[in-house]
């Protein structure tokens, strides 16, 4: 049985709580319902404007470090970009904005594991951007992505590079080749994958990560050999799952 909410009502209740009145309401409830209520390769789910959204919200956040912090390099504005988009600060916007009480999603999601979850409820945010600004324009996404996020932007003065990018260059150093990244393993649905990632340098033992896509198991993967050959003395910022 499929997980689904009166739209009329909540989405009543959703404008108000956003302060924005949608022109296209169908758009709007797209960007709350996750592929796994709609039949495959419909695009009726938030996936495409998940897409859009990203880049919106890349753009505003990117244009406000840059001037936030006029004496900052590429490679640190990089650093807070990656933590201000990532799936972990998108998914707490979610839930200040309590937008779990709208996703829509079928019943076999409930079950899911909380760091899938925690996608979901980013990928709601970043779809909900996009419908933001097809309806009311790129001003009025900016305001609202610079309002949610206001907070955060002086948070991430710590944040961790890129695991990826910290192992190449420990690789080089150690063994003067980059790592080798493997996909070993792919399960799960069509619509909720996981991917298992062997990371390989020589002379040194590989590791393995997973995620929802091979991109996030190699990181995960690059972190576990950061971790075991202490180049991270700690537990870097928690990557997506």
């Amino acid at each position: 049985m499929a997980r689904v909410r009166g739209s009329g009502p909540a989405l009543d209740r959703l404008e108000e709580r956003l302060g924005i009145t949608f022109k296209d309401r169908a758009r709007l409830e797209r960007a709350l319902t996750h592929s796994s209520l709609v039949k495959s390769g419909s695009s009726s789910s938030y996936e495409r404007l998940e897409f859009l959204g990203d880049r919106v919200l890349g753009l505003t956040i990117a244009e406000k470090l840059f001037q936030l912090f006029p004496q900052s390099d590429e490679g640190d504005l990089s650093l807070r970009l990656n933590a201000l988009v990532s799936a972990e600060t998108c998914a707490a916007v979610a839930d200040d904005l309590g937008l779990p009480e709208f996703i829509r999603h079928g019943a076999d999601l409930k079950r899911a594991a909380a760091g899938r979850n925690r996608n979901i409820r980013a990928d709601v945010v970043e779809a909900l951007i996009a419908a933001i600004y097809l309806d009311h324009g790129l001003e009025v996404a900016r305001s609202f992505i610079l309002t949610h996020w206001e907070e955060r932007f002086g948070q991430v003065a710590e944040a961790r590079r890129d695991p990826k990018t910290e192992l190449q260059e420990w690789a080089h150093k150690q063994a003067g080749v980059p790592p080798v990244y493997e996909q070993i393993e792919r399960s799960g649905p069509d619509h909720e994958p996981v991917f298992t990632v062997r990371a390989s340098v020589p002379n040194y033992e590989p590791a393995e990560g997973r995620g929802r896509s091979k991109r996030i198991a190699e990181q995960n993967a690059a972190e576990v050999i950061l971790l075991r050959e202490g180049v991270w003395q700690s537990e870097p910022g928690k990557t997506q799952s």
